[in-house]
């Protein structure tokens, strides 16, 4: 810790240790007699105590100041440490605190001569502390923070010390002010790692994000003033925020319209609209009243305006936002949305069925490895405006999960992408796309700027060179030679046209396999026997000779594109293939699959043992004859190959959750087992805009995977497994 943070380490220690030798950390300093001697502000530079801007800054005025001096310090110079450096955070912090500090005192010496009273009061005060140091390193260090994260934390700065100054208002929050205000001046200076130019226009996402924070100030405003009334700039504040119930009901209120905003709900905008023109109107009436006054030169009193007029001020500037970005607010359901959007553009409404229109599109165009899974039921579809891709998605907590990478045209799923997210962004959804890609992570990365994190890994076994030679194989030999001895047999077919009493023993292993697992049985990108039913997938079944079942699999097609790969084409045509010759191949329904992915898998507990390892060679070598070229079998959620790429902070939250998940799904003994078919890997990925959507993301894909779920459910599956 010290060595990656040691000015922030050495300062932090410091004023700790002075707060130790002086006392401070029990008793108050400012009731000392020579506390004057070492505090600074204007008094002390008066009197010539030049040395007071060093020494105030490693002492707090009171035992319960150092808490929040050296946690801010801390979290701020920290930051600003990892971003920026050790020299140029020592050089940003000090020189922006004893700046501060001369700056303040030499802004109040020209204030008091207006006579106002507020200046006047904080041009006899003195301060102690190293806040506005660290207030100015955590402003400077924002310009490293890519987007939203640096208007967040800059919003978050000005919210703060605007608030304080205006309804606090001691000397501490004029020096916090100016200490904001020199930072975020110097970021122009500062090189961002990557960001690209500003192009001077706000998206609808920025837009939204000013107008909550216009709320979240208001907010602020309502909860300073009834949890520390003061005598501020603007007068004093005592007995103006009304009773406790008041301002909660306010704040309710305003986190109301604020998360309608945040969403770009067009009522949530016309309700905010309404306030703020009536405030804006209530503060022009004020001004005209005060004015004439003026001229007439009459004393003009307006009660409750030392909270009224700042409010009155931010709800104008809420109001001038509000009109300005009003595109941006328009959001529908994304039902209506899709149905207009797909009215703009030709060839509006299908003539199929969505999905029935999807599946024809894959079979046409081909996909990826889990492209099948998006012609499942509970899919919602979005379609490209050329109708040569889309992608299949899940609504929950306002986020539209993808499944996978776009299905189409090799050269149009870069725009497919593009045009997906616009429509959230209408519709003020977040966007994701789960299981994607590398190719999927490239093209967001490049053209959206969004990012990505591992959340699984594929594992593929190339077929025409297979062999199951040599030690690695081992198991699966023996799986094969055991079967033979003991009378299993391997069947491949379609589930549908399978016996009656043999389709039984398959959803009755299946009702057992859920039972034991103390959860619902997961889906999204997990089959089950319903999915199984597909007359296009194959299902593998060990069967012994008096007819019990022993285990079943489930395979999907995986339809080769126009590149003649099935899993990762995402890039350009490099067939030469133009839409009519793709549309003309693709018409030869009946064309096999160039690959299979592994889907369900299920053993009977009491049954023939290695009868997965039975399985899936068996499938391997049949489905080799029936000219596929790999098969995928699947990865699984939150397991990967621990010999791949160093984790990030975000992926080892991920692994530490998906060993959580272990003792119910069994995802990682799932994955090692993968390993005895000596697969090659493809990491999987989760694309995401910022960090800032994955709380939202994590509960989507938890209602994704487990809709049924109750709270109880989980709770009693942890108990049973406690």
């Amino acid at each position: 810790m010290a060595q990656r943070f040691p000015f922030t380490v050495a300062a932090a220690s410091t004023i700790l240790i002075v707060g130790l030798a002086t006392g401070g950390l029990w008793a108050a300093l400012q009731d000392r007699s020579w506390y004057p001697d070492v505090a600074f502000g204007l008094p002390s530079l008066q009197s010539g105590r030049w040395w007071t801007p060093v020494t105030g800054s490693a002492l707090g005025a009171t035992p319960l100041d150092y808490l929040p001096i050296i946690l801010g310090f801390v979290l701020l110079v920290g930051f600003a440490e990892w971003r920026l450096g050790t020299r140029w955070t020592a050089a940003v912090t000090v020189t922006g605190q004893i700046g501060t500090v001369l700056l303040t005192s030499a802004l109040l010496a020209v204030l008091r001569t207006t006579g106002w009273a507020w200046a006047q009061e904080l041009a006899r005060s003195v301060d102690v502390g190293f806040s506005a140091g660290a207030l100015c390193a955590g402003a400077v260090a924002s310009a490293t923070l890519a987007s939203p994260w640096r208007q967040w934390l800059r919003l978050g700065l000005l919210v703060y010390v605007g608030v304080s100054v205006l309804f606090v208002g001691t000397l501490s929050d004029l020096e916090h002010l100016l200490a904001v205000a020199g930072g975020l001046a110097l970021t122009r200076w500062v090189a961002v790692p990557g960001a690209a130019d500003a192009s001077g226009r706000l998206s609808r996402r920025q837009w939204r994000l000013l107008a909550v924070a216009g709320l979240v100030v208001l907010a602020a405003i309502s909860m300073a003033v009834w949890v520390a009334p003061s005598r501020g700039p603007m007068g004093s504040t005592y007995g103006l925020s009304g009773s406790g119930w008041q301002v909660l009901i306010l704040v309710a209120l305003l986190v109301l319209l604020a998360d309608g905003l945040r969403r770009g709900s067009r009522v949530a905008w016309r309700w905010t609209v309404a306030v703020a023109s009536l405030y804006t109107l209530l503060g022009l009436v004020v001004a005209v009243v005060f004015a004439v006054g003026k001229i007439l030169d009459q004393q003009v009193t307006v009660q409750g305006a030392a909270v009224f007029v700042p409010t009155a001020v931010v709800w104008s500037a809420e109001l001038l936002v509000l009109v300005a970005g009003r595109d941006a607010f328009q959001a529908r359901r994304p039902s209506a949305l899709l149905a207009r959007w797909r009215g703009s553009h030709k060839g509006a409404e299908p003539s199929q069925d969505a999905q029935q229109e999807a599946a024809d599109l894959l079979l046409r165009e081909g996909g990826g490895n889990l492209s099948w899974m998006t012609t499942w039921p509970d899919n919602a579809y979005f379609f490209a405006a050329s109708r040569d891709g889309y992608i299949a998605y899940r609504e929950h907590a306002g986020v539209a999960v993808a499944l996978g990478d776009p299905v189409g045209a090799p050269d149009g799923r870069a725009d497919t992408i593009r045009e997906f997210a616009e429509m959230c962004d209408r519709a003020g959804r977040v966007p994701c796309l789960f299981s994607a890609t590398a190719a999927a992570a490239e093209i967001t990365e490049r053209q959206l700027g969004w990012r990505s994190v591992q959340v699984a890994e594929d594992t593929i076994v190339d077929l025409p060179d297979l062999e199951f030679r040599g030690k690695a194989w081992q198991d699966v030999r023996t799986a094969l030679n055991r079967a033979k001895k003991e009378g299993v047999e391997y069947r491949l077919g379609s589930l549908a046209e399978q016996p009656r009493a043999l389709l039984a023993q398959v959803r009755q292993i299946s009702e057992e396999w859920v039972g034991d697992s103390g959860l619902p049985e997961m889906g999204f990108t997990l089959g089950g026997v319903e999915e199984a039913l597909d007359p296009r997938m194959r299902v593998g079944l060990a069967v012994t000779d008096d007819g019990r079942l022993q285990g079943v699999t489930s395979w999907m097609p995986v339809y080769a594109g126009a590149d003649g790969v099935g899993a990762d084409a995402t890039g350009g045509d490099a067939a030469g293939e133009d839409r009519e010759e793709r549309e003309d191949r693709g018409a030869r329904d009946g064309r096999p699959p160039s690959g299979w992915t592994l889907d369900m898998m299920r053993r009977r507990h009491d049954g023939f043992r290695p009868v997965v390892e039975f399985m899936i060679a068996s499938s391997c070598l049949a489905l080799r004859e029936d000219s596929a070229t790999f098969l995928s079998l699947s990865g699984a959620p939150l397991a990967r190959n621990p010999a791949g790429t160093a984790p990030t902070g975000l992926q080892r939250i991920l692994d530490r959750l998906g060993s959580a998940m272990e003792p119910y799904y069994g995802f990682r003994s799932l994955h090692a087992f993968k390993a005895k078919f000596q697969p090659r890997y493809e990491p999987m990925y989760l694309l995401y805009r910022d960090e800032a959507d994955l709380p939202r993301i994590g509960v989507a894909l938890l209602r994704c995977y487990l809709p049924d779920a109750s709270v109880r459910d989980l709770l009693t599956a942890t108990a049973r497994r406690d």
